[in-house]
């Protein structure tokens, strides 16, 4: 969520336009593994889950913006895309 707030804050700053962050629906991916069997027993599963949340945010900017938001230390886990709309 940081990174989502310095984007909004960077636009705020250069006062262009800014709508966001929207939350968009939650995707749930789970995996169920087996795990291995102790004696004679029932097969026990483990599952994994991993969930996705995303936001979207649309800033009307100029370079000088987009180049100031490409500076941003985005963390590992965090994946950006931008899309330029003319």
């Amino acid at each position: 969520m940081s990174v989502s707030r310095q984007i909004v804050e960077i636009a705020k700053k250069a006062g262009v336009e800014v709508k966001g962050p929207i939350p968009l629906p939650t995707k749930r991916l789970v995996v169920s593994t087996l795990r291995l069997p102790h004696g004679e027993g029932t097969k026990v599963y483990e599952k994994w889950e991993m969930r996705i949340h995303k936001r979207l945010i649309d800033v009307a900017a100029d370079e000088r913006v987009m180049r100031q938001i490409m500076r941003i230390r985005v963390p590992q886990n965090v994946y950006i895309e931008v899309e330029i709309i003319r």
